[in-house]
């Protein structure tokens, strides 16, 4: 038997089959979640990343912020010490989830945790004022990232938005990418990364609001970082008429 079928535990089969040793193993997790390692994944940027996406966090009172999975380093706890509201946050992984129960434990009343597969989330229709996606669709296959566009288009509110940090489009004049060797590494340990490159994530994400009956109210805020390696977005949703 393969060994990423011992993490099969209600997971999606390609976050087992490619991304067990990162996100499922124990000792990965154990391993992953130290901000210098964080750092280092990111070419020295996490903190630019962060304070970026932080900068653009939905904090008019009242609001409710769904966060799209864990993630390793300080996001999240820096996430909830930048606003009073209410933050969900939903991991298809156990191990992810208890990792960020004991970061938020001061701040457990307003930092709510549910065990949650992106593609097919249980909340209700335009539940959410901002959703936060860090990271995540570059590991998706097409299909996935197809699903959790449509669950993300569903669960935000008219007048919401959408705050993504991510890969930016193919970086084909990057220094790193030109390197034969770091490209064939990188398609490797991110097999689905080649595809999220060549992806508008505006025309996706503005098709799956297009099919709730939503719309943007203008072209996204993208602020680039590691000469345009890296992207914020922001995506505003107008109100509903």
């Amino acid at each position: 038997m393969r060994l990423y079928k011992k993490f099969l535990d209600g997971v999606p089969e390609y976050l087992a089959r490619y991304y067990w040793w990162a996100y499922l193993w124990r000792w990965g997790i154990w391993f992953f979640d130290h901000q210098p390692i964080i750092n280092a994944i990111l070419f020295g940027q996490y903190d630019k990343l962060l304070k970026s996406t932080l900068a653009k966090i939905e904090t008019k009172p009242d609001a409710k912020i769904l966060q799209l999975t864990c993630v390793y380093g300080k996001l999240t706890p820096s996430l909830l010490s930048s606003t009073d509201n209410e933050v969900h946050l939903c991991d298809v992984a156990t191990g992810q989830l208890h990792l960020a129960r004991r970061k938020t434990r001061n701040v457990a009343d307003r930092c709510h945790l549910a065990r949650m597969n992106a593609e097919s989330l249980g909340y209700r229709d335009d539940a959410f004022d901002q959703v936060i996606v860090f990271f995540l669709f570059h590991e998706m296959p097409a299909e996935a990232r197809h699903n959790t566009y449509a669950e993300i288009a569903r669960v935000v509110r008219p007048d919401g938005s959408v705050l993504i940090t991510e890969y930016a489009a193919t970086p084909e004049r990057h220094w790193l990418y030109r390197l034969l060797s770091f490209r064939w590494v990188l398609g490797h340990l991110e097999p689905f990364l080649p595809g999220f490159w060549r992806e508008d994530v505006s025309a996706k994400l503005s098709e799956a609001l297009q099919k709730q009956g939503k719309a943007l109210v203008c072209e996204p805020q993208v602020e680039y970082c590691f000469a345009q390696f890296y992207r914020v977005m922001r995506f505003d949703l107008a109100q509903r008429d």
